[in-house]
Formats: structure tokens, C-alpha cells, sequence
């Protein structure tokens, strides 16, 4: 079993820095304001959760989103800068015209390599969580076009952490939602204003992945079902994983599909053997990148490996096996540091090396042999060793063919299969953690067994060889790298490889009943000549399964099968010898769509005394019911070509001489036709591809500027409205400003700084002659009851010092009006024009005049 590894997060996120943020990667494009301000209004204020939003921007308008989002949250949300700590319950916003990362704690801004169009910035958020967050990865890909996001996810979902998509029906756009389901790697799919309760959920129900459960703890029934429901399926045995591991990935499912009890858990995988297969996945989440803890991969390069090259000079060849190698970094990595060493050992130039790279992810290990990576990993390597190593591709970096072939991927469990043995190097980093220590102390001898003399055990830096100091002998422990001990590996329960198939209860095949076999009394003559006759004068012939592989040989075959090198291997393909193997396997796909056999004649085969002719029949066998779905192989073997002294061949060879001769001539032609066929084929093709590759790169722009469009028409949608709800607010400020005027029955004239009407009361009116035409009137036009012609010279006066005007002004009709002209303030303290007061004083100077005549007499 190869559980691939977990996430390590480095000491210098963990020590003296207290626990690591965890982080909730936001991605969105059109369609996604909407989307992002659902799913944040959701949001509980305290979740003790950071989260990052990058949405597709254009970059050349600056963008309100950070003053947007901030109206739905009470959470702080802050345009990202470079180096910004990443703080929990806060929400960062990508600036436009950048790409976002997240790397020790912190926001890493960077200008964009791609050009316009082609940019992927949510791919690059998320791959950086899975990097630095491991299976405590978050990300959330919300509406919008294309595909960006996806790659992301998959990234996160392969280092085992949690990745949830907008439900495509909720979407204004779902393309980017559709996109990751269809690409399997969403794991929760509902509304965005759902997705942050079903988020808390699945965090709430992880563990610490720090703490462990105690070992003496017997497992629940529940568990106990679950790992035979595994083992039934996969074939793979559970049983000894760490509990804390396996409690944190099973509980991880169970909150993914919201059950509350284990038991529960147990009864749906009964009924689902679909979730079996994606349980089992789950468990062996891989965690790996190139050159992974530097100092470890530079002691193997400058001690370790000079040393095994010195020693293996002489025999030409350095084994090495690379256990739950994942996607194939570990040992590509260690295929590039081969040939570094190379160049400073010149004695061992003509050593090669082969790398046994195994692991029990078939879709790791697909990956692995396509040997086709990101452009991330041009954080993980250097330039030198991409320029030399790798071919860079429009969406990534491929290994040199060179490097490729060093490399032998292929899936095997090293519990339950035969190992590799006959070792110089096994390299064993981060798998051992998943396993208990009665597992570990099976592990540890079966490794040492594998190594010969002197060989190296490289482990990863969370593990030790424990109590097998007696096997290895320390090279640096510190970068956990040991030396074989030349002693006898142990027996006995402690060596695996003694209790294959191992620690499971594996179904046993059943013994082989043997035949009876009849005494030569029973035997008739007719019986015993048919016997000799098919052993020695009948056709040599094989009987296949539906996969090649050879479940009956009768007669002698051995012209023309041999045993594969390597593992036992009965399959025809591997053991057809070189001139039969092409022409026998295809006769078998053209015999399993046909009821007649499939003639081969005049192959050739190898044998000590020269090329053999030989005719193979190929025949798919429907009858009788016990060969129903098999095929017949039969071997003819032909006679040599052979010419007496006397014999007169000279005319047929004359004739098959020119036949020869035309054949020769027709063949030549047709290869003629096929080569300029192929060129015209070629170049009509790279024409095509070139035409291909601008139109798709137009699309992409076409859609990106769409993409950044449809943003920033939801930003100003959204501004509009604000402006809307602000113009409704200012309306009503203004008729209660009226309202109050009115109400003070208080004649107000308030002018701007060219003395034109700007507003007045209906007391003004009455004095006044105004209506609502005359706003914007010079004072001077308009006709007044008041005996005041200098009205326009003292207000020009006042705007003119800033000081106050106040007059007693009789009307037309005997009244007296007190008129006070002050200049008008803005807020921002700004002079823009005068207010004119006018205050009715009639009764007051009638008053007066009452008073002064009283007093004329005692006068």
C-alpha cells in the first residue's frame, strides 16, 4: 500500500509563529460580484478563516471591488499589497494587472508573464495553496467563462484538500463551474450563499492534524466495516494506517456528504461503490514537488551518490527504487542529479542508471510517465536544469526523452507485492509516517533485504529508522540518509517479506486437485497412440485468455515462446519471440472480430541453426463451452529452402527474380507517393495548427476583455445604484430643506456669486417678484415692493469684503422690512454667494413711532 504523502508544512510557518492561517482561495470572473458578495454575506464574522479573492480584472481601470465587497461583510477587506501578513477573518482583494500568490503567511504580487488573453491568475492562487497548504488547502470557484480554476483545483483536490464550486444553475455564468465538475474535482457543488455553512462544516470536522489517536484504541465497528469494504474492493488493506489519518480522511468524506455519524458513513458506502473508489483516492493523496527539502537532495548529490557510482563503476549499472513516487518528481529529480554527478566522475561515465519508480495511484502514475508538468515548477527548479532537462510547451514543461527513460513507473503496492530487490538506492520519503509502528518494523528489514552491500535508505525528514540501528548505520541523519549494514536481514515475523500476502486475510486459491491417472492396465492401444501422436507429430499450439495470457500449451513451443526476463509473465506478448510478437498481435485483433482463423504464413523466427519459417493460425474459439471466449495459437513450422546439385531452377528463379523486381519497382513508387503525400499532409497541417493556435489566441483575448468587461459593468451597475440611492437621499434632504424655509415664514434670498437667483422662500416671493422661471436670474431684472435700490451695489459689497449688510427698508405698501445680506458658505468653507434675509419690522416701528410721539409733549 502506497499512501502518497501528506502535507509538511516548515518549521518556520509553525515555530515561535503561532498556528498557520488557514486560507480560503476565492475565484470569480463575469458574473462573480454578485456571486462573491452572496457567498461573503454568508460568511460567520469569526471563522478564524483568511480569505483570498482574485477575480478577472482589466488591467488598466482601477477597480472598486475591495469598497464593494466591503458592504456585505463586517469582516475587514483590504486591497492586497506585496508582503501583506495574511491575517484571519480578513478578506485580501488581487489588484488589477498582477497575479496573486500566497507563500509563507504572506501576499506575493507578480506582473503577469503571459500576455492579455492567455492569463490564468485563478490557477495561480490555487496551485500556491496547494503548495504551501497541502491537504489544509481551501479554494472556491465561483460564476464566470472558460476554464481557469480547474487545473487549480485539481492541483488542491491531489494534495487532498477541499475544493467547492458554484452550482452551475445558480451561475450568471457557468462555464468555469461546469468546467470543474466535469473535470471531477469538486468535491462540494451548491448556491454561494450555501457554500460557507457546508465549508465550516467539513473544517469543524477535521482534526488537528498534529494530534494522534491513541494507539492503544481499538477500531470502531464502523471503521472496521469501512476497511473491509476497502479491502473487498481495492484489494488493499487499511487496516494498519495511523487511526488519526485515517479518522481525519474518513471524516473528511463524512462532511463532504453531511452525515453526522461513522455509521452512517459505513451504510452509504455499502450502497456505493463509487464512493468506495473515491474514499480509496482520498486516501492516498500525494504530496511531492521536485527537489523537495533542498539540503536532503544536496548530501545525496555531493557524498552519497559519487560513492555508488565510484562502486558501481565496474559493473556498468545503479538500481534504484523510488517507493510512492506520486506524479514522478522524486525520481525525475533524482535522474537530473544522476547526470550532474556524472560530469565530475569521469571513471564512471558508462554507468547507468535504472529507477524503479512505484505507487498505488494508477492517475499518479499515468501522470508520471507522461512526464508533463505546470510552468509552476519553475519555483522548484532552476533555470539551468529547465533549459537542460525540459522542453518548455505553450501550458507547461516536458522531460527530455533522456530523462524519461532512465525512469520505469509502475503501480505496485509494497506491502502486498514482491519488491524490487538487488537495490544500490531506495528512496522512502514521507510514507512511512502513514503507517503504525508494527508495520514500520516489517518495513525497515524488507528494505534492507532489497539493498545489496553498502546500499543507501534515503527517508523523508519526519522519519527515522527507529529500532533498526542494527540494519543501517547513519550517513546524515539529519537529512535522514543510512548505509546498509552487510549483515543478514532478520526473520521471522519481523521480515515481511516472510508474511506475503501480509497483515490482511487474503482469500487463499484453492489447492489444485490433482489428476487421476489411469494405470497402464486401463490404457488401450488406441488411447496410448493418439497420446503419442499429439505430443510428438501434432502442431505446436497455445490457448489464450481474453488478455494474451497462455492458460494451455500443447507440444513443443519453445522455437517460438520464451520466458519474459524479470517477474513471472505468461502473457503471449511478452513472450512471443522478436520476428513473431508484431504479427501475432495483430492477428489477434483481427481474429477476436472474425468467426474464420487468421492465416500468418512465411514469419521467420530465430532458432541456433538460422531464420525458421514459420505459419501461425490464429483462431477466437466459441465451442466448446469451456474454451468460449479464448484463442487458439497454432504453430506450422515450414521447410527450408533447398536445391539438389542436379536440379535445373534456372527459369522459375529467373521469373521470381523479375517478379521480385517489379514488387521492388511498385514499392519504391508508392513510398514515393506516401513521402510527398505525408510533406503536402504535414505542411497543410502546421498551416492549419498556425492558423489554429492565432485563432484560438484571438478567442482567448476576445474572451478574457468580455470577461474583464462584464466586471466592470457589475462594478458600475453597482455604483449606479449606490448614485441612485444617494440622488433619492439628496431629493429629500432638499424638500425638507424647503419645508423648513417655508415653515420659518422668513422671506430668504439666496443668490450665487453673480447675484442670479439660486433659491428662495415664498415670504420672498411676496416681495420679490419671483416664480419658479426665474431661477437663474440676474437680481437686477426682477421688480421689487422694496424701497431699496442699492440692493445689487450692498450685495456686491458683501461678496465682495465679507461683511455683513443690514438696512431698514420701507415697501410700497407702508411696511418696514429690516433687509440683511450675509455671505453664503459652502461646507468646505468656500464664499459662493449671499443669502438675503428679509425680516418684517411694521409692528416694531409702529411701536416706536407710538412711543416718540408720546413723548414730544413732556418734551
Amino acid at each position: 500500500m502506497n499512501p502518497a504523502r501528506p502535507a509538511i508544512i516548515p518549521a518556520s510557518q509553525t515555530e515561535g509563529a503561532g498556528p498557520v492561517t488557514r486560507i480560503v482561495g476565492l475565484g470569480a470572473s463575469a458574473g462573480g460580484l454578485a456571486a462573491l458578495e452572496s457567498f461573503l454575506a454568508a460568511v460567520q464574522p469569526h471563522s478564524g478563516l483568511a480569505y483570498v479573492v482574485v477575480q478577472h480584472l482589466d488591467p488598466t481601470q482601477k477597480t472598486l471591488l475591495a469598497e464593494l465587497l466591503q458592504r456585505v461583510t463586517s469582516m475587514r477587506v483590504r486591497e492586497a499589497e506585496q508582503g501583506m501578513r495574511i491575517e484571519p477573518d480578513s478578506v485580501f482583494v488581487i489588484p488589477p494587472g498582477t497575479e496573486l500568490r500566497v507563500a509563507d503567511g504572506r501576499l506575493n504580487l507578480s506582473t503577469p508573464d503571459e500576455p492579455r488573453g492567455m492569463r490564468l491568475p485563478i490557477n495561480v492562487l490555487f496551485s500556491s495553496l496547494a503548495s504551501v497548504q497541502g491537504e489544509r488547502a481551501i479554494a472556491v470557484l465561483l460564476s464566470g467563462m472558460g476554464s481557469d480554476g480547474t487545473p487549480g483545483l485539481q492541483a488542491i483536490k491531489a494534495v487532498g484538500g477541499l475544493t467547492l464550486v458554484q452550482d452551475p444553475e445558480t451561475a450568471q455564468f457557468d462555464a468555469m463551474p461546469r468546467s470543474a465538475i466535469d473535470a471531477g474535482c469538486a468535491d462540494i457543488v451548491a448556491a454561494p450563499e450555501a457554500l460557507p455553512a457546508r465549508l465550516m462544516d467539513c473544517v469543524s470536522e477535521e482534526s488537528d492534524p498534529s494530534s494522534e489517536a491513541p494507539p492503544a484504541a481499538p477500531p470502531t465497528a464502523p471503521m472496521q466495516q469501512i476497511v473491509s469494504l476497502l479491502q473487498q474492493q481495492t484489494r488493499h488493506d487499511f487496516s494498519l494506517y495511523k487511526p488519526s489519518t485515517l479518522h481525519r480522511r474518513v471524516g473528511r468524506r463524512m462532511a463532504i456528504h453531511g452525515f453526522a455519524s461513522m455509521q452512517r458513513y459505513a451504510a452509504y458506502l455499502a450502497k456505493n461503490r463509487s464512493e468506495i473508489d473515491l474514499l480509496f483516492r482520498e486516501l492516498l493523496i500525494g504530496v511531492t514537488e521536485f527537489f523537495r527539502d533542498p539540503e536532503a537532495w544536496k548530501s545525496l548529490g555531493q557524498s552519497v551518490l559519487p560513492a555508488l557510482l565510484s562502486a558501481r563503476a565496474s559493473e556498468g549499472s545503479l538500481r534504484v527504487w523510488c517507493i510512492g513516487c506520486s506524479t514522478g518528481e522524486e525520481p525525475y529529480s533524482l535522474a537530473m542529479l544522476f547526470q550532474e554527478t556524472l560530469q565530475h566522475l569521469p571513471r564512471a561515465q558508462d554507468v547507468s542508471l535504472q529507477v524503479f519508480a512505484s505507487d498505488l495511484n494508477p492517475e499518479a502514475i499515468a501522470t508520471a510517465r507522461r512526464g508533463y508538468f505546470p510552468k509552476t515548477i519553475r519555483d522548484q527548479v532552476s533555470p539551468g536544469r529547465l533549459a537542460r532537462f525540459f522542453t518548455e510547451t505553450e501550458n507547461g514543461y516536458r522531460v527530455h526523452e533522456s530523462l524519461r527513460d532512465r525512469v520505469l513507473f509502475a503501480r505496485h503496492d509494497v506491502i502486498l507485492d514482491p519488491p524490487f530487490t538487488r537495490l544500490d538506492l531506495i528512496i522512502c520519503r514521507n510514507l512511512l509516517i502513514y503507517f503504525d509502528q508494527a508495520l514500520q518494523r516489517k518495513l525497515l528489514p524488507l528494505f534492507h533485504y532489497c539493498l545489496r552491500d553498502a546500499g543507501v535508505l534515503m527517508l523523508g525528514s519526519s522519519e527515522t529508522i527507529g529500532r533498526a540501528g542494527h540494519l543501517f548505520a547513519a550517513i546524515d541523519s539529519r537529512q535522514r540518509l543510512y548505509r546498509r549494514y552487510g549483515r543478514r536481514s532478520l526473520s521471522g515475523p519481523e521480515m515481511l517479506l516472510h508474511s506475503l500476502p501480509p497483515l490482511s486475510r487474503q482469500r487463499k486459491d484453492n489447492d489444485v486437485t490433482p489428476r487421476t491417472v489411469s494405470s497402464p492396465g486401463d490404457d488401450t492401444l488406441q488411447a496410448a497412440a493418439d497420446h503419442v501422436l499429439l505430443q510428438v507429430y501434432a502442431p505446436a499450439a497455445v490457448v489464450l485468455n481474453a488478455g494474451g495470457d497462455i492458460v494451455y500449451i500443447s507440444g513443443r513451443t519453445g522455437k517460438y515462446l520464451e520466458p519474459a526476463a524479470g517477474k513471472a509473465n505468461w502473457n503471449i506478448h511478452a513472450m512471443a519471440r522478436e520476428h513473431l510478437r508484431a504479427p501475432i498481435a495483430a492477428a489477434l485483433g483481427v481474429a477476436a472480430s472474425r468467426n474464420e482463423p487468421v492465416q500468418l504464413r512465411g514469419l521467420q523466427v530465430e532458432t541456433p541453426t538460422g531464420l525458421q519459417p514459420v505459419d501461425v493460425t490464429v483462431q477466437a474459439l466459441q465451442t466448446p463451452a469451456a474454451l468460449a471466449g479464448m484463442t487458439m495459437v497454432v504453430f506450422r513450422e515450414g521447410a527450408r529452402e533447398s536445391g539438389g546439385p542436379g536440379e535445373d531452377h534456372a527459369v522459375p528463379e529467373t521469373a521470381h527474380e523479375a517478379e521480385v523486381q517489379q514488387y521492388r519497382d511498385e514499392i519504391l513508387a508508392l513510398r514515393d507517393d506516401a513521402r510527398a503525400t505525408r510533406e503536402q499532409l504535414q505542411s497543410s497541417n502546421e498551416e492549419l495548427q498556425s492558423t489554429n493556435e492565432e485563432l484560438q489566441s484571438a478567442n482567448e483575448e476576445l474572451t478574457t476583455s468580455k470577461e474583464e468587461m462584464q466586471s466592470m459593468n457589475e462594478e458600475l451597475q453597482t455604483i449606479n445604484s449606490e448614485l441612485q440611492s444617494k440622488l433619492d437621499d439628496l431629493a429629500l434632504a432638499q424638500s425638507d430643506m424647503k419645508n423648513v424655509l417655508n415653515s420659518i415664514e422668513i422671506a430668504v434670498l439666496f443668490l450665487d456669486r453673480q447675484l442670479h437667483v439660486r433659491r428662495y422662500t415664498d415670504r420672498a416671493a411676496k416681495l420679490i417678484s419671483l416664480r419658479e422661471g426665474d431661477i437663474g436670474r440676474p437680481l437686477g431684472e426682477l421688480s421689487s415692493i422694496l424701497d431699496y435700490p442699492g440692493l445689487d451695489e450692498d450685495a456686491l459689497a458683501t461678496l465682495r469684503t465679507l461683511q455683513v449688510s443690514e438696512k431698514q427698508v420701507l415697501t410700497s405698501d407702508e411696511r418696514w422690512f429690516t433687509v440683511r445680506i450675509m455671505p453664503y458658505h459652502r461646507l468646505d468653507d468656500v464664499i459662493d454667494g449671499v443669502v438675503i434675509i428679509m425680516l418684517d419690522i411694521t409692528d416694531t416701528k409702529r411701536l416706536e413711532k407710538s412711543l416718540r410721539g408720546g413723548a414730544d409733549p413732556s418734551a
